[in-house]
């Protein structure tokens, strides 16, 4: 998850901008292979057992190396060497950007170690996303002061930033959350979760984004904006709430419930709490996260 977070830490040093970011986003999405295509192209797992590992992701929230062992696909050590051939994200995306000739050697040199200092990343930390740097990256760079519940929120936006990386792709770059009273939206699906931490949740982007995040969702083309576009943006949704109800019981002995998702066009969202605005940036589009806090 590090690029992700990299990313926005440039944005704030103001060393690049945002459409220089988007640039780089679209040419490592095009160039980062993921966990299950390594695993197959180092001959450890057939395409139906990486498959499969990608369908029991949508039941359970843990990363692709420790589900395919746990299904018996890949073995401890085989999982250490397909990490070790993974040039860390960040570092990837920062040989991009000097590539493209936006940073040089020595700035980029200079900048990670600044990025690795600030937020205490080390050495044995590049491969695994470890719960307190991404809490601490999460409360430094996106969270509002005033938020409640802010334990619950990182838990939530932690998830988040992972079922996009499963489901979507890692091509992405949050940026600071805003608070607003009300949000517009162009194409907006949103799911209302009950219970003693209850919440609305929303996901909000342009028709040629929504075609794009529903394409890469079902690993299928979708040419124009219709009803399974529509689908699969609420699927996803659903997904990623599903996914948190189920950590919330396991982790606090929460209960939550989730309505059905409903899809709204060209409306402005409103609730009688305040409204959280986090644009998420991808390489083919602007993914609009909106969430408020009801209790």
């Amino acid at each position: 998850m590090h690029t992700q977070f990299f990313g926005n830490f440039l944005l704030n040093k103001g060393v690049i901008t945002p459409e220089q970011l988007i640039e780089a986003l679209k040419i490592q999405s095009s160039t980062h292979k993921k966990f299950g295509t390594l695993a197959i192209h180092s001959g450890y797992m057939s395409a139906s057992e990486v498959a499969d590992v990608y369908i029991t992701q949508t039941h359970y929230d843990k990363r692709f190396g420790e589900l395919a062992m746990e299904l018996g696909y890949l073995t401890p050590e085989q999982v250490d060497k397909l990490l070790t051939i993974q040039l860390p994200n960040y570092m990837l995306l920062g040989q991009i950007l000097v590539d493209q000739k936006i940073l040089t050697h020595i700035e980029l040199e200079n900048l990670i170690t600044e990025y690795k200092s600030e937020y205490e990343i080390y050495e044995l930390d590049m491969m695994e996303e470890q719960k307190n740097l991404v809490d601490k990256l999460l409360s430094s760079l996106y969270l509002p002061e005033e938020l409640p519940n802010t334990q619950n929120i990182i838990s939530y936006l932690t998830l988040l930033f992972n079922n996009l990386v499963r489901f979507i792709g890692e091509d992405f770059t949050p940026l600071n959350i805003m608070t607003l009273p009300e949000v517009p939206t162009s194409f907006c699906v949103s799911q209302m979760v009950d219970g003693s931490f209850a919440f609305m949740s929303a996901l909000d982007m342009d028709t040629e984004t929504s075609i794009a995040f529903a394409s890469r969702y079902v690993d299928e083309e979708f040419e124009e904006f219709d009803e399974y576009v529509s689908a699969s943006m609420e699927d996803f949704l659903n997904l990623h709430n599903g996914l948190f109800s189920v950590n919330m019981s396991n982790d606090y002995t929460l209960e939550l419930h989730l309505q059905p998702p409903a899809a709204h066009e060209n409306t402005v969202l409103a609730t009688e709490s305040p409204c959280y605005l986090l644009p998420i940036i991808y390489s083919f589009g602007t993914v609009n996260f909106i969430f408020s806090i009801t209790s």
